[in-house]
């Protein structure tokens, strides 16, 4: 099998723990992907205007699927954007209103917002992740579309909110761990692989040819849905559990080290 699409999570994965690449180590790679004809995509939980700013010096035509699926862009053109009527949000905001030790931020297609009464320390935190973050006095000022919310969750009690939010929203919302420790509240079928099939349709690039890395809950539809899913060293459990291969740690390019092999044709790739 060949690779013709490199799909990458950031935090935990791409990124080092300084939320940072080594930058002139992938430029190289990325002009002989580009030579090759292989597409490089970004598949993250996080807002697509803050994902953009880790690339756009190299390339702003690199296609990014965003919000852990529910926005796809490709070449600066917006393929997808998820949108939960307004019924279920409200029916969302009720519910997760009344879990107690929860900060909520609710990701729409132009903005995230949380509401004026979250702490700064809550908006400095989320703002590393949500470049276009507003304060409102009430979600229902919020007029656009609405694909995700984003929890955070004490780690203890973490399980239990998921548990909970499924048994009673399962229908309207799916919750899957993100990157950075939070729980993201996600429409069911807008996941990571979800948005990379929309790319593969547009460049014919079959699920065999795909190669993918993550670390977290919501990188595992894209894990089993590439030819070669990769979950990191420091993955969670049930990550490496599901991934068919291994990468070695985010604080050591692991993600780098395997695009080397890619390139160079080693195991498990066959050179082209």
């Amino acid at each position: 099998m060949t690779v013709k699409l490199i799909a990458v999570d950031m935090d935990g994965t791409f990124l080092d723990s300084r939320s940072d690449y080594n930058r002139a180590r992938f430029a190289a790679q990325y002009v002989e992907l580009q030579r090759r004809g292989i597409k490089f995509v970004v598949a993250s939980g996080n807002q697509y205007y803050q994902l953009k700013t880790f690339f756009d010096a190299l390339d702003p035509d690199i296609a990014y699927v965003a919000e852990n699926g529910a926005y796809v862009v490709d070449k600066q053109q917006e393929l997808y954007c998820a949108h939960m009527p307004a019924e279920q949000t409200a029916q969302v905001l009720e519910f997760i209103n009344g879990i107690e030790d929860i900060e909520v931020t609710v990701c729409g297609k132009n903005g995230a917002y949380m509401l004026e009464k979250f702490g700064e320390g809550f908006f400095k935190k989320m703002n590393r992740y949500y470049f276009r973050l507003n304060r409102v006095k009430r979600y229902a000022d919020v007029n656009e579309p609405i694909f995700k919310f984003a929890l955070e969750v004490p780690h203890e009690k973490l399980a239990g909110i998921m548990a909970h939010v499924q048994a009673h929203l399962g229908e309207v919302v799916k919750p899957v761990s993100s990157g950075h420790g939070s729980v993201d509240l996600v429409i069911p079928g807008n996941h990571k692989a979800n948005g990379l099939k929309k790319i593969q349709q547009i460049y014919g690039i079959e699920d065999s040819e795909v190669l993918a890395f993550g670390d977290g809950g919501n990188d595992l539809e894209m894990l089993q849905h590439a030819g070669f899913g990769f979950a990191m060293q420091n993955a969670q459990p049930a990550v490496l559990a599901a991934a068919r291969y291994r990468a070695g740690l985010h604080n050591e390019e692991g993600v780098l080290q395997i695009i080397d092999d890619c390139l160079e044709g080693r195991a498990p790739f066959v050179r082209t």
